[in-house]
Formats: structure tokens, sequence, C-alpha cells
């Protein structure tokens, strides 16, 4: 079992399987946390040639964006910290996020004549999860807080940018 951390409090759990990984950051609850989580997801996606179409990676990183940013706005007074967990399981990805709030979210329906801008977010989350073949949800936790999750199927044949995937692993591009 290998396990690293780095500034974003990260912790990797490879328990040497080629068929699954646990990757789990901490961070807290700022608006920098998003863009910093979304950047450390898809590079851990990348690194490890998780078999996403371009589609799905993209579909993912906004899931995690909004995940994220869903508890830095809404949680932020109720935990110092907000936990990211990403699974690679042998056919699929799973995202989770927790934090302290005791609240469960509930999706916003849209409303035509609502112009106030916001409160989509899990009802986008749902929606991607759904149309790839996945699925979401919201667990609550020991501490009393809650972990919202989504999973997505992985496509079988392609890589994370839509290629064929290749036998050996490449390290990511520099940006």
């Amino acid at each position: 079992m290998h396990t690293r951390a780095t500034a974003l409090h990260e912790t990797v759990v490879d328990d040497g399987s080629a068929s699954s990984a646990t990757w789990r950051v901490t961070v807290r609850p700022a608006d920098a946390a998003v863009p910093r989580v979304r950047h450390a997801v898809r590079d851990l996606v990348l690194s490890r040639r998780a078999p996403l179409s371009g589609d799905l990676l993209q579909g993912a990183l906004l899931i995690v964006s909004e995940l994220v940013t869903n508890a830095v706005r809404h949680a932020a007074p109720f935990t110092p910290e907000i936990g990211v967990e990403v699974v690679m399981g042998e056919r699929f990805l799973r995202v989770a996020v927790e934090d302290g709030h005791p609240r469960r979210p509930k999706a916003l329906q849209p409303h035509p004549e609502q112009e106030r801008p916001g409160g989509r977010g899990l009802l986008l989350v749902k929606a991607i999860a759904r149309e790839a073949g996945g699925d979401c949800g919201v667990e609550p936790t020991p501490s009393g807080g809650k972990a919202v999750w989504a999973t997505l199927p992985f496509d079988r044949g392609r890589g994370p940018r839509g290629g064929p995937l290749t036998s050996r692993p490449r390290p990511p591009s520099s940006p």
C-alpha cells in the first residue's frame, strides 16, 4: 500500500490492484478550493489514464466543480474543511464531496419566471450522471454532516481524451 501527502492535504491510497484506487483531499471551504480541486482531479484521472471519453471527463470535472462549490457556499459556517474523495473502480469513477453541514441538499427545479442565478448545481450533477448511465445521491456521515456523490461509468475502449487506451500509462502532459 502506498500513501503520499501534498499541499492540498491529499492522500492517495493505492492497494496495488490495477482495478481500483482511492484518492482523498481536504481543503478549506473557500472559493479558491474549487479550481484547485478540479485541476487536481483532472490531473489524477489523466495520470491514471482512466477510460473516460473527453465528454465524460468534462462531465466529471463539472460535477467536481458543482459539488465543491455547493459545499463552499452552503457549508462553510459548519465545517472547517471539505473532503473530496475520488474512487476509480474497475468500471466506474465515483466522486464524493463531504462537509459538516447537516442539511441534505435538494435539487431546485427551474422556473422560467425566476431570474435568480444559481441554485441548479445539484440538478446539473444529476443530469450529467444519469445521462452517462451513472447515478448520484447523498449519504449522512458519522460526524453529522453529509457526503454528496456521483458515479460515472467508464467508457470501455476509450481513453481520457477520447483516444484508444494503451497498455502502458503515460504521464500527463504539461499545461
